[in-house]
């Protein structure tokens, strides 16, 4: 059973988008509509919704959508299984965005797909692929995507890479394989694509829960998504924990700061990994929950290039 009791004064997250998405992911603030992006992968869908008016859509894809980031230009970079595709859509329309292929991602190595993924303080997009055999082998990889075009950051294997996100200077890589119970982050160089140092950033609290998706708050504190552990974690830079949001959903996966003041965490989740019993307690597993507070995030980057 999911445990999601908890005091009057700690921090709770409520339900924003009644979404009930296999798989949510990947969520992002785009500023310049005032609208939130998702992805529900297992469903090869993406979703928006704009909080002010309460519209929610979503649109049916070809392809799974693992990641997705926001680029200079207005349009949205979607990290489709085997490939990093150009959207250009207008938000308000029910038609589907018209993609264009960017460039193809690990086209030789059918058991991998692309997953989490965001930009970097330079503009570079940066993500990982998931290995999608059973036997959960490290054989996926750290990206960097550039207009240099497409280069493998020297992290390593990963078998289920997320929590990509980054120091407000852009000097640190913070990182993760889900199939341990770690957080890790790494000395960054943008320019080069060149890391060093790798090393444990934070280690979960909560057995039987693993790191998800992650953001970098104003202050440099960085916000985790546990799945299985209904709660979002922050973590100060020096990797202490600092405070605890919990929801009522057993498998947070992505968090993003969204709102006119940055001031509102939302949060994805998940349907995927529950028992008939779980979500029947739970049912609105797979929406977007969201908390308001003093804490303010950072206005997510964009990919410079496009």
């Amino acid at each position: 059973m999911v445990d999601v009791e908890r005091s009057k004064s700690e921090p709770f997250a409520e339900l924003a988008v009644d979404s009930r998405c296999v798989l949510g992911e990947g969520i992002l603030w785009f500023p310049r509509m005032e609208i939130l992006l998702w992805t529900d992968i297992h469903s090869k869908q993406l979703w928006m919704h704009h909080p002010e008016t309460g519209t929610t859509r979503h649109w049916s894809l070809s392809d799974r959508i693992g990641c997705l980031a926001l680029c200079k230009s207005g349009k949205v970079l979607l990290g489709l299984s085997k490939g990093l595709f150009l959207a250009a859509h207008h938000w308000d329309s029910d038609n589907l965005p018209a993609l264009s292929l960017l460039m193809p991602v690990e086209a030789h190595e059918p058991r991998t797909r692309v997953n989490d993924g965001r930009c970097d303080r330079a503009g570079n997009f940066v993500f990982g692929t998931l290995n999608e055999s059973s036997a959960q082998e490290a054989i996926g990889g750290f990206y960097q995507y550039s207009a240099r075009g497409l280069r493998r950051l020297n992290l390593g294997g990963v078998a289920i890479p997320n929590s990509i996100c980054f120091s407000p200077d852009g000097s640190i890589m913070y990182y993760c394989d889900s199939t341990q119970q770690s957080i890790r982050c790494c000395n960054y160089d943008a320019e080069s694509g060149e890391t060093e140092n790798s090393r444990v950033f934070a280690t979960l609290p909560r057995a039987g829960s693993c790191p998800d998706g992650s953001t970098i708050d104003a202050q440099g504190c960085l916000w985790n998504a546990q799945w299985g552990a209904s709660q979002v974690v922050r973590y100060t830079p020096q990797g202490e924990i600092d405070r605890i949001v919990s929801l009522p959903a057993k498998n947070p996966s992505c968090v993003a700061f969204g709102g006119a003041h940055l001031n509102r965490l939302y949060i994805s989740t998940a349907r995927l990994d529950q028992t008939t019993q779980e979500l029947e307690r739970l049912p609105e597993s797979g929406g977007i929950y969201g908390w308001t507070s003093e804490l303010r995030g950072l206005p997510e980057n964009q990919v410079q290039h496009l």
